[in-house]
């Protein structure tokens, strides 16, 4: 498992390189902003045809994780699926294979501003989760600790041995910690952007996602 290692409210926590939360203590396995279904949800409305298999691609993945730390608790932490429409038009397989990967562990759904609705599709839905003194929901709040969110899909753009490198990254720092975004269409915002000035330390790290989780001060 290759992964960096960091505290959260004294909570021991390992950040994929797959852009997955390990949380050890407790067999959970976070993942944000799959956006399952994006290509359809595209299509449907008049955007330029994309090819159809992120959905694949992005459970594929998912199943790796998961038969790699064994999970007990899966939490998806928002924007799930692209819209419900995109949810709704899942091919019968996939729904099957996200009910295989279901079976045996308990399954949350957190709530995402583009899946605010209930969704059929088993597992829990919760507006957020606390699992003190962790609470996971999908967009930051100002002053709130021992949080983890998403929605923001950060990416992290440096220089590396002469060339500039551009991945999707965990932010964190002593009070919470925004996951980049799992789902393998979705795009990023930079970690210099203003939207993250109120909420991350000025000490923040960066871990960025790929071959390997690289950590390094959070570029700003």
């Amino acid at each position: 498992m290759n992964a960096h290692d960091f505290n959260l409210a004294s909570t021991a926590l390992k950040a994929l390189n797959s852009g997955a939360l390990w949380v050890p203590d407790r067999a959970l396995l976070c993942v944000s902003d799959l956006h399952l279904g994006k290509s359809e949800r595209i299509l449907r409305r008049g955007g330029s045809p994309l090819p159809p298999y992120e959905t694949r691609d992005t459970l594929t993945r998912l199943a790796a994780d998961l038969a790699s730390t064994q999970a007990r608790t899966v939490i998806c932490l928002g924007d799930s699926f692209d819209d419900l429409g995109a949810a709704q038009a899942l091919p019968e397989e996939e729904k099957q294979w996200i009910t295989r990967l279901q079976a045996g562990r308990q399954w949350i759904w957190v709530e995402g501003n583009h899946d605010p609705g209930p969704i059929d599709m088993g597992g829990t839905h919760l507006a957020e989760y606390v699992d003190t003194p962790l609470i996971f929901r999908h967009i930051a709040e100002v002053g709130a600790i021992g949080e983890i969110s998403g929605h923001y899909h950060p990416k992290v753009r440096l220089a590396l041995r002469g060339r500039v490198i551009s991945r999707p990254a965990f932010l964190f720092d002593q009070n919470r910690l925004i996951m980049p975004a799992y789902g393998t269409y979705t795009g990023g915002l930079d970690s210099r952007s203003p939207v993250f000035h109120p909420l991350m330390r000025p000490d923040a790290c960066a871990v960025l996602t790929g071959r390997t989780a690289m950590a390094v001060p959070m570029p700003r």
